[in-house]
């Protein structure tokens, strides 16, 4: 079965799908065989019984009073969307015309959308709206309540329903689609029943019980454990969640996860499957996250986050050994963007950026997360590795544009070329048409070569090697020359392709 991702408004978000598990079922049955035998099951019996009674000791009584206090705060969210929207629109387009099951009727059916097409005996028509439900829950007595963006995401109305039935109309008040979170707000009441967010980072191994209402059944409760913390399922920049076992299944996206002190540790918001429904991976927004991004909804209805203006990398072991770096840590600066913060601040393309305010930058993801935390305008102090020496630079953080989606790839620093003996061709990019003036062009790629199993492609420019421009061909033997004689074991190529611009590690043989 082939991987892909998928996402929709009356779930919990399927990021990923991966191959089935087979299940191993036969275990205990077999130790129920050799117990009831004989003459060694008195034997058996007494060597297991002490094993049975600490796991009995350690055996939790339950979760009733926990749910008992947190339910209540927990809501369904229901949204309808004009099918005039342009998104619902193209949603709809293929299946106005036609009596027949479309593949977007059968994908309502499944995930839980009701509208026209012919669904339950309703006929289609040209004007209803489609509708969606996910989870949700309040924050406040004064009916602030917290649910993922992409249950209300272009949302014409919003309708809450508590775990007592009662109903009530609600208005989005922010999103930020980066995080996935939102925020919505009913008003006329200053009592509805609440829950806070964690102070406290929860541990790998500790319960966690998650409140939702999957398939529109009503509040539902499942228990589990958090499994990891730190995970990226390729979202963004910005992912950081939760990974916890507790099942999440559709119409719980937004809905919380609590720890045992009845404090919401995490937003469901997506979960790996392959069918759907859960098997035991889904993955929470942190609540440290939530707070911060909930906060500023609250008061801007708008996140704003902290923007350097560079497109950023790992420094992986290569590109570390080629820098000079003792350790593969921080993040290289492919490109500082024209008139952006770092660039006036005199940060360049191959520089290393391994601290902020002090504190160490693991790599690119890392970087983008510290800087988003911090408002825009404030001071940093950036400890920045620049061509074999380090330096502190202290800058003004810009705003991030709402069109920006910053920039941090993981993990494809690319390799780069020389000569031919890394099975590289080149000629002087003033020489090829369309390559600009600077740098080196790759006109011929072997394939068996180092520099195509590190993927440089034909059309691709080298800027500089080893830190220093290059023009011609016998500049980069020169400089390849140079590194392999001062004892590096690669040397750093800064690589223009169609896409941006790119720093690769290329091992010298």
């Amino acid at each position: 079965m082939n991987d892909h991702v998928s996402s929709d408004t009356t779930s919990s978000r399927t990021i990923l799908k991966p191959r089935r598990l087979a299940l191993l079922g036969t275990v205990a049955a077999l130790g129920v065989a050799v117990l009831a035998g004989s003459p060694a099951s008195s034997s058996l019996t007494s060597f297991i019984a002490p094993a049975q009674a600490a796991e009995t000791v350690a055996t939790p009584p339950g979760f009733g009073d926990l749910v008992s206090k947190v339910k209540p705060a927990v809501i369904s969210v229901r949204v309808r969307i004009d099918q005039d929207n342009d998104k619902s629109a193209m949603l709809q387009q293929n299946r106005m015309d036609s009596d027949e099951d479309s593949p977007f009727d059968q994908f309502s059916r499944q995930f839980g959308f009701r509208g026209p097409g012919g669904m339950n005996g309703i006929p289609r028509q040209r004007h209803q709206m489609i509708t969606g439900e996910g989870s949700g829950f309040f924050i406040s007595a004064d009916g602030y309540a917290v649910t993922n963006n992409h249950v209300v995401d272009h949302a014409a109305s919003v309708q809450v329903t508590m775990d007592d039935g009662a109903v009530y109309t609600a208005k989005v008040v922010g999103t930020d689609p980066k995080t996935d979170l939102a925020l919505i707000k009913v008003d006329g009441k200053k009592d509805f029943p609440f829950v806070k967010f964690s102070d406290q980072k929860p541990r790998i191994g500790d319960w966690v019980v998650a409140v939702g209402n999957p398939f529109g059944l009503g509040g539902t409760v499942t228990a589990g454990i958090v499994s990891a913390s730190g995970r990226d399922i390729g979202n963004g920049p910005y992912d950081d969640f939760i990974q916890i076992d507790a099942p999440i299944n559709k119409g719980n996206s937004g809905g919380p996860a609590f720890d045992m002190n009845g404090n919401v540790i995490g937003v469901n918001t997506a979960i790996f499957s392959p069918s759907g429904g859960s098997v035991g991976i889904g993955f929470d927004i942190p609540a440290s996250t939530a707070k911060l991004v909930v906060a500023q909804l609250k008061d801007k209805g708008a996140v704003t986050r902290g923007w350097l203006g560079v497109q950023v990398q790992p420094v992986t072991a290569d590109i570390a050994d080629s820098l000079g770096l003792k350790d593969a840590r921080g993040a290289i600066v492919d490109n500082p963007q024209d008139g952006s913060p770092a660039a006036k601040a005199g940060i360049e393309a191959g520089d290393v950026i391994t601290a902020v305010n002090g504190a160490s930058i693991k790599d690119s993801r890392d970087l983008a997360q510290t800087i988003a935390t911090l408002a825009p305008g404030s001071s940093v102090k950036l400890d920045v590795f620049h061509k074999g020496d380090s330096k502190t630079v202290t800058l003004a953080l810009g705003e991030l544009p709402n069109e920006q989606q910053a920039k941090a790839s993981e993990g494809r620093a690319q390799p780069g070329a020389g000569t031919p003996r890394l099975g590289l061709s080149l000629a002087p990019a003033g020489d090829v048409q369309g390559a600009g003036q600077k740098g080196v062009v790759v006109t011929e790629v072997d394939p068996q070569g180092p520099a195509a199993q590190r993927g440089i492609q034909t059309g691709d420019v080298i800027l500089n090697v080893g830190g220093k421009p290059v023009a011609n061909v016998g500049e980069v033997r020169s400089e390849l020359a140079q590194a392999k004689s001062s004892g590096k074991n690669s040397v750093l190529l800064q690589v223009k392709s169609a896409e941006a611009t790119r720093f690769v590690a290329v091992p010298l043989a």
